[in-house]
């Protein structure tokens, strides 16, 4: 059997306030491609299908139009539901689908498999939806397997995997586990995967997914290997800067008779590339910097000593798809350990004033000759007009 792992696509969420649902639309086009392509028999979604728990009319098209799609292609799709989307909501969306299409979101079913025959004998499915421990612990009030009242992500997920073991007891043959979380050994995305903890959930080991000839795992949304059998396929867009040199893509997987044969990566398109562009300002908007990333995604982090007036009016003109700019000074001027009030206490004259307000809100410079003169000017001229009241 011919699996396809997918997961995260976020469907509805914004790149910095632009939507992405065109971009989207793309990859998931390439993704069914990559179905029609590879013959291939699964598609499994491991959770975050959407980016949030109540998604627009057009997020809903747009996952009925990719699933209609990838069972057109010849294959059986099965869905999950992650921590940014509704279980309900997606449950009542699996209502509408066609036969061939399964979306699983009830906790209470995590040890009862969708199962699929191919020539070796059947394989079965198991789906574990998000499980919140604070919601789902009325439904298991006898706790883990040392009887603990289930208060963690990891003491949740370690249960419902002991319910697909119990589950794979009583129905013979090949197992696959679909589940959405944040598992030990993952190398977290700066700035968007915080911390040991991703989104709330806690670090769930290893060893719970003991068992199953493969598990997909979705939330993180880089590539991940954690071990021949147990691996994340990540997010099919860049939806941070942190993400932009991680590879998009899905895992080809293939069962044999005895259980799993080869994993494969398939490179999916990136619509538009992202990149970070350090340097002085005048650098990054030199042409020939403009002439290679024009129609890129950009983030300039600009490393002039002083804040630059309309940096991101000025970038724009040059990088129709400038996301982000960031302030860095290549060297940082040494601090004043008096405070502005201390500064202000010890100025004379006006100029003096002037220079210890520039110096607190610019990290230590002071004005430049330039804007010595032009202060001075503007002073003077001050000093002028109240001699003619």
């Amino acid at each position: 059997m011919r699996i396809l792992h997918t997961s995260d696509w976020h469907i509805g969420r914004t790149f910095h306030g632009n939507s992405t649902m065109d971009a989207l639309t793309e990859v998931l086009g390439a993704l069914t491609e990559q179905v029609r392509t590879h013959s291939v028999d699964v598609v499994v979604v491991a959770g975050d299908v959407f980016d949030s728990a109540t998604p627009s009319g057009p997020a809903y098209s747009l996952l009925g139009d990719a699933l209609v799609a990838l069972e057109e292609a010849g294959a059986r799709v099965i869905v999950t539901s992650g921590n940014h989307d509704s279980a309900a909501r997606l449950g009542f969306q699996a209502r509408l689908l066609r036969d061939g299409i399964h979306v699983l979101t009830d906790p209470l079913a995590v040890g009862e498999p969708i199962t699929i025959a191919d020539a070796d004998g059947p394989v079965h499915f198991f789906g574990i939806p998000y499980l919140e421990p604070a919601i789902v612990r009325q439904h298991w009030p006898e706790g883990d397997s040392a009887g603990r009242p289930l208060r963690t992500q990891a003491q949740t997920m370690g249960h419902a995997m002991d319910l697909v073991r119990a589950g794979m007891d009583t129905h013979e043959g090949r197992a696959v586990a679909i589940a959405h979380c944040f598992a030990a050994g993952v190398d977290a995305t700066a700035g968007l995967e915080r911390e040991v903890r991703q989104g709330g959930l806690d670090v769930v080991p290893l060893s719970v997914f003991d068992g199953p000839d493969y598990v997909a795992l979705g939330h993180i949304h880089g590539r991940q290997t954690l071990s021949e059998r147990v691996r994340y396929a990540g997010a099919p867009l860049h939806y941070s800067f942190g993400e932009q040199h991680k590879a998009r893509g899905s895992w080809l997987v293939d069962l044999d008779a005895h259980g799993l044969a080869t994993v494969e990566w398939l490179e999916l398109p990136v619509p538009r590339r992202l990149v970070t562009l350090t340097g002085t300002l005048d650098e990054i908007l030199a042409p020939e910097m403009v002439a290679e990333h024009a129609n890129e995604w950009v983030c300039a982090v600009y490393t002039d000593a002083l804040p630059q007036a309309e940096p991101m009016r000025r970038l724009r003109e040059s990088y129709p798809y400038c996301a982000m700019v960031q302030h860095q000074p290549e060297v940082v001027s040494e601090a004043d350990e008096r405070s502005y009030s201390q500064r202000l206490r010890t100025a004379v004259t006006d100029v003096d004033r002037i220079e210890a307000f520039l110096e607190h809100v610019r990290a230590g410079y002071g004005a430049t000759d330039a804007e010595r003169d032009l202060i001075r000017a503007v002073l003077d001229e001050r000093v002028r007009a109240e001699a003619l009241v």
